[in-house]
């Protein structure tokens, strides 16, 4: 079992796909065999703190998801923003990632840490 993997949250006060990103990311934690990996919540309020998480962590819009401080979503040259994030999935744009898409980057990031 892998242990201490720091999965993170990131999202703007009153995002309507927080709750949808927060059980997504719960049941996708579970179905890649990580149950006991338990991940945090971070709001973010202020554009400056929006602008130093992007710069330091990665933020692009709500929800962003961090695996080991890395957005495994990122798509290059997306600025920092206190707005909805648009994610582009298989199926069309959306709130958020897909579900599949979400397992393959836990996946991933687990199978990095066992090396």
């Amino acid at each position: 079992m892998i242990t201490g993997m720091d999965v993170e949250l990131l999202v703007v006060p009153d995002c309507p796909n927080e709750s949808i990103a927060a059980a997504m990311l719960r049941t996708a934690l579970d179905d890649v065999g990580l149950p006991g990996t338990t991940f945090r919540t971070t709001v973010i309020h202020t554009q400056q703190r929006a602008e130093q998480r992007a710069e330091q962590r990665g933020f692009t819009g709500s929800p962003t998801i961090l695996i080991g401080g890395l957005d495994p979503f990122v798509e290059p040259g997306r600025a920092p923003a206190l707005a909805c994030r648009i994610y582009r999935n298989e199926t069309g744009p959306a709130g958020v990632p897909s579900l599949v898409e979400l397992r393959r980057a836990l996946k991933r990031a687990a199978d990095q840490r066992r090396q």
